[in-house]
């Protein structure tokens, strides 16, 4: 430890280093740790390296939204160098479960995936350098032994969000008294990225272009350890592996004891300073899209650090102890464990490479895997089907589609019960006995195993439900035709190509996100579309509810062939079909000239944001609209919001908070006057139990259904809890987060596209009452119990028959009621397109 914190010093106090390279303080023109640097100055510096040491190569794997560089360091032997090509195509075909020759551990740093978690990108500066120029006999072993692999910082959008509010907002020197403005980030914070999104739960779902960019750099590399650097609160000082249970139970036992022994070589070296830390609490190893897990589910030893600080830490604050903790310290403890974590790992490569290739050997053969195949018909599904596909093709997952008819038995995802069924020509096949069969389970699993319901994040997530697909899992393996990979979904009915000079019009069935992203394109570009409230059939084909009618006759901006090749732009680039119809006139239903098909108006939509609102959530909603969806918005600030004229917004969307400020400064009775004169207004998660607090809106809280007389004797026994099981206590009414399946009347327009089920991911325990007055679109029927997932005792009567998605008419308009957000963390596909009804469709009389 002694000589971890000699090459500190060296690079702290501008002590001129042994070569070329500068120390950081030397470069960056200031004592590393006394502000905060910049994600430019950090690029340069880690280019000034690179280009003055033959240990240092970098990769730029892509950009942010706000175009700032993405890059990873590869940190090795001169020699190691030499053979970087095949060491990382060796690791990748062990990973494959193929033949490999190289034997260097592969140990991947990633810091500084939440912004304000600022020390992490500080300390890596001190790492880079510290390989890059040392001397160390020991050390210069262990780059012999392994290649690093540093990404200095996930996240440089909200890292440099930070970096400008702190170094505009501090003074001349830090002030270490939490109540200074420098210790109090205002909203949104700069722990999320450009889209306001937590990267950090992004690992699996790769919604966001860091996300994606990263990850297929990973796929390459399939690092044998991979730690993410973070930050928690003030007062609990330092967070190393061995993590916390729950545990997934696929992790090994390998997986399990070599976090153990790098836990005990970070202590070696904490306790010789007498820096304080704990273990095996609070993080644990179960949601698969955190940057522990998912690298764990990959084979690696992943593990997440934790160094206190956080965004109110600033350069310097005083804790509950009265200790100043200041940014030297916090990027000194994250430079101590990586070198510690490196040390471990290459003094163990051989072990942990032959681990790494068992972990895939054992998937491969489906050990610990209940069931061994999961199966998506491709029958009314096959976009929802494709969509999984993509999925999957990024993850390496290999599946394979059906070439003919199989009667099996398995569990149904819809029914919840085991039932017979027949695999047909054109389904998907997903087998669990491949080498990517851990991640395969971990995702497809009908019910994630806990072994303590205490989790740090939402304990259900199985891919059948986020995509909203009828699926089976199987006990029993199936054999795998031709090549994988290579097809899509199909149902062998042959698509007429597309005519561009139809002479009527043309119709798009509403089946899908996709057909709401064509919807958009359309009207985008000015086409005047309509839709149909009600199913009908024509020229052989039957069309749901909310199918979209483009006429020819509606569009006189669009002659000749502009009409066609308007109406297929969007038809192209997002894969869907739209039939040619020669006339008004239906077989089944109402023609095109009733008054239940109508003209849709592209509505102007404005979404909230700012104080009394979750910026997680904002951001959800904003990078639908523009980045899924590809439909205009207008973001308005909630301290903005008495100043607008809201007659010029049909929309009005309200992410998820408890809007205490706009509300009771008179926003509820304006917003209510704003829908009466027609407005439609979008209520998200817990902005449903905000408008349930004011006046005049019809949503009620639902009560426990428990005798009253229950409940005051049971609330006098709870007075003689033990202490001890307060814990035990709290779990009970404890919902992390959970599936529920959904009862739909999918008549009404909020629920066009969808059948009579929906399952939500329910996050927690707010439960409302069947409306009086309004519409109960969706609802929970049965006894409360999820249908994946925990959700505590306590909470299941409070959820039974309670309200999912509802509508409330006011007037000439409407307040649209999602008690569960629908675009959580934008990986919960299936609520998507009820989204876009809401926006489209509600209120439309």
């Amino acid at each position: 430890m002694k000589r971890f914190l000699l090459v500190a010093l060296l690079g702290l106090l501008s002590v001129p280093g042994w070569t070329q390279i500068q120390s950081p303080s030397e470069f960056l023109g200031y004592p590393l740790g006394s502000q905060f640097t910049y994600h430019h100055r950090v690029v340069a510096y880690y280019e000034h390296v690179a280009a003055n040491s033959d240990r240092v190569k970098l990769e730029y794997y892509g950009q942010t939204n706000e175009r700032r560089p993405l890059l990873v360091a590869y940190i090795t032997s001169p020699e190691n160098h030499g053979n970087l090509e095949s060491i990382q195509a060796d690791n990748v075909k062990r990973s494959m479960v193929e033949e490999a020759d190289s034997r260097k551990a592969i140990v991947w740093l990633s810091y500084n995936v939440h912004g304000n978690e600022a020390s992490a990108t500080e300390a890596s500066l001190l790492t880079l350098y510290t390989l890059a120029s040392t001397q160390d006999v020991d050390q210069v072993a262990w780059l012999n032994n392994s290649v690093v692999v540093m990404d200095p910082c996930i996240n440089p959008d909200g890292r440099d969000r930070y970096a400008n509010w702190y170094n505009q907002i501090g003074g001349f020197a830090a002030n270490a008294n939490p109540d200074a403005w420098e210790h109090n980030e205002p909203w949104p914070g700069g722990r999320p990225n450009h889209y306001l999104f937590d990267l950090n739960r992004d690992w699996a779902w790769q919604t966001q272009v860091e996300s994606q960019t990263r990850m297929a750099l990973y796929q390459k590399w399939m690092p044998h350890v991979h730690v993410d650097f973070h930050e928690q609160f003030i007062n609990s000082p330092y967070y190393f592996a061995p993590a916390a249970e729950p545990f997934h139970d696929l992790i090994t036992d390998f997986q399990r004891d070599f976090q153990t022994r790098i836990g005990q070589n970070h202590a070696r070296y904490f306790d010789e300073e007498g820096w304080l830390y704990f273990t095996r609490e609070v993080f644990d190893l179960l949601y698969p899209s955190y940057g522990d897990t998912y690298p764990t589910f990959n084979g690696s030893i992943g593990m997440t650090y934790e160094q206190a600080g956080h965004g109110m830490a600033g350069l310097s604050i005083d804790n509950e102890g009265k200790d100043t903790l200041t940014l030297l310290e916090r990027l000194t403890h994250h430079h101590t464990t990586g070198l510690s974590t490196i040390e471990v790992s290459s003094k163990n490569a051989d072990e942990l490479i032959d681990n790494f290739g068992k972990f895939f050997q054992d998937q491969a053969k489906g050990v610990g895997s209940k069931y061994k195949t999961y199966v998506v018909p491709a029958k009314d599904q096959m976009t929802k089907g494709n969509a999984l596909i993509d999925f999957l093709k990024i993850h390496n997952i290999d599946y394979w589609i059906a070439t003919g008819n199989k009667n099996v038995e398995g569990f149904s995802y819809r029914t919840n019960r085991n039932e017979k069924f027949t695999v047909r020509e054109g389904d998907l096949i997903v087998p669990a006995n491949q080498p990517r069969g851990g991640l395969v389970r971990a995702l497809f699993e009908p019910n994630t195993q806990l072994s303590t319901p205490i989790t740090y994040d939402i304990t259900a997530w199985s891919l059948p439900y986020v995509y909203g697909l009828n699926a089976y899992a199987v006990e029993s393996t199936m054999s795998a035709p031709g090549t994988r990979q290579n097809k899509r979904m199909s149902t062998g009915v042959e698509v007429p190509p597309f005519n561009p000079d139809a002479p009527y019009g043309y119709i798009l069935a509403w089946e899908d996100l996709r057909d709401a992203q064509v919807l958009a394109g359309w009207l985008n570009a000015g086409l005047q579309v309509r839709f149909s409230e009600m199913a009908f059939t024509q020229g052989g084909y039957d069309y749901p509810a909310g199918s979209i009618i483009v006429l020819r006759s509606d569009n006189p901006d669009f002659p000749g062939d502009a009409f066609g090749m308007a109406v297929q732009k969007p038809l192209k680039e997002h894969r869907r079909v739209a039939r040619e119809t020669k006339t008004g006139w239906v077989v089944r239903g109402k023609d095109f000239g009733s008054g239940s098909v109508k003209v849709l108006t592209p509505p102007r939509i404005a979404i909230l944001g700012g104080d009394g609102t979750a910026s997680l959530s904002h951001g959800e909603t904003w990078y639908f609209f523009e980045q899924v969806l590809g439909y205009p918005i207008t973001r308005i600030n909630t301290d903005d919001a008495g100043g607008v004229d809201w007659s010029t917004y049909d929309v009005v969307i309200l992410p998820e908070g408890g809007y205490w400020g706009l509300f009771s400064d008179g926003g509820a009775d304006a917003l209510k006057t704003w829908i009466r004169q027609g407005g439609t207004a979008i209520a998200m998660g817990r902005a449903a139990g905000a408008l349930a607090r004011q006046d005049g809106f019809g949503l009620e809280r639902k009560d426990s259904d428990s005798d009253e007389e229950e409940d005051e004797d049971e609330a006098y026994r709870d007075r003689l809890r033990r202490y001890a099981d307060q814990e035990s206590e709290f779990v009970k009414g404890f919902n992390p987060g959970s599936i529920y399946e959904v009862t739909l009347d999918n008549t009404h327009p909020l629920a066009f596209g969808y059948g009579d089920k929906y399952f939500t991911l329910k996050t927690g325990s707010q439960a409302f009452e069947y409306m009086e007055n309004g519409w109960n679109v969706g609802y929970i029927e049965g006894d409360g119990k999820p249908r994946a997932g925990y959700v505590g005792e306590k909470l299941h009567d409070q959820l039974s028959e309670s309200l999912v998605l509802g509508v409330e008419p006011m007037g000439g308009g409407a307040v649209v009621y999602f008690v569960d957000n629908p675009l959580f963390r934008a990986f919960w596909r299936s609520g998507h397109l009820m989204v876009a009804n809401a926006t489209f469709f509600v209120n439309k009389d």
